[in-house]
């Protein structure tokens, strides 16, 4: 089954032709990071305007990539949540367009669901159930995926996610746009035991996050550091904040891990790239003996390529839409409204 899909939810416009649910035939993607670079972050209007201009392209060149016609494609899918409303807008009324004008079925697909099944493109042995931590730049929240469509939140951030605070620190120090990798590269230089941040532990459930007060912690660190002439060792506290994100996250998966019985934890979302976070969740699953999936960077950041391999499963399960599917701004991974 050759899958069209589409991903325009923040400011990369994506369209793959996905075969099956595992295999990648082409990704195409058309980056804007250069364009909001030199604003510090994402301009909403203006990401909607480049996507606009972007996505017929991408669907030509992908059809030219694989060589394949409109008549092989069997079915067309979208990221219709969540996301910056006016980009998401722009790939759910191109993908109904091209539904109903090839006549082919829509597949509505969930983003957050998408960055877990990245994994399933890169190690096509991954079935569920397991455990998956999912670290992107507006989620960060640990899912049971008890079967490729059926999903259980254990716990998420309460306020901020940890991609947010990373790239919002990362902009304070003066880091360009994403920040979050160049706080990265920053942190394996530094000490992170020159500067002390807090560890948050929200509310009764303990697998809820918070990443609010280690945010501002830095933040008031910095400024301090501004306002008394202070010299101040950004290696360091790269490093230090890095470390305050990871002992948020990975203990929390280990947690998860020994009261769930799963032996099997995928990480998911452009934040799985952060190699403090990579490295921390590799040695504690070993010590558990647990297999550990990290889709290859590539497949880290918004692709194309994952809305098309959880659309399969989406397909099989008969999740389909029709010409009145609508996108939204915030909405449940499992679906509800938020």
């Amino acid at each position: 089954m050759n899958i069209l899909a589409v991903e325009s939810s923040c400011d990369e416009t994506a369209v793959a032709i996905v075969r099956d649910g595992r295999q990648v035939l082409t990704d195409c993607i058309a980056s804007q990071v250069d364009l909001h670079r030199i604003y510090g972050g994402v301009v909403p209007e203006i990401a909607s305007r480049k996507h606009i201009e972007a996505i017929y392209g991408l669907a030509d060149q992908a059809l030219a990539n694989t060589g394949l016609t409109r008549q092989d494609i069997d079915a067309v899918a979208v990221t219709y949540a969540p996301g910056l409303i006016g980009a998401v807008l722009v790939g759910v009324n191109f993908a109904k367009a091209a539904a109903l004008a090839m006549g082919k079925p829509l597949i509505p697909v969930h983003h957050i669901r998408g960055h877990i099944a990245a994994n399933y493109l890169a190690y096509p042995e991954l079935e569920p159930p397991f455990l998956c931590l999912v670290v992107s730049g507006g989620h960060t929240m640990f899912v049971e995926v008890k079967d490729y469509t059926d999903m259980r939140i254990l716990g998420t951030t309460l306020d901020d996610a940890a991609g947010e605070s990373f790239d919002k620190v990362a902009r304070v120090l003066g880091m360009p746009y994403p920040g979050g990798a160049a706080l990265d590269k920053a942190a394996k230089l530094g000490d992170e035991t020159k500067y002390v941040l807090p560890r948050s532990k929200p509310g009764d459930n303990p697998y809820n996050m918070s990443f609010s007060g280690l945010k501002t912690a830095a933040l008031n660190l910095i400024h301090h550091a501004e306002q008394v002439g202070e010299e101040l060792d950004i290696p360091s506290l790269c490093a230090a904040f890095s470390a305050a994100v990871s002992d948020t996250l990975i203990p929390r998966a280990v947690m998860a891990l020994r009261e769930t019985g799963y032996r099997k934890i995928a990480v998911a979302g452009g934040v799985a790239a952060n190699s403090r976070i990579r490295s921390d969740l590799l040695a504690a699953a070993e010590d558990l003996g647990a297999e550990v999936y990290m889709p290859p960077l590539s497949l880290c950041g918004d692709n194309g390529a994952m809305i098309g391999a959880q659309a399969y499963y989406e397909y099989l399960a008969g999740n389909l839409a029709d010409m009145s599917l609508n996108a939204y701004a915030t909405k449940s991974i499992l679906g509800e409204a938020l």
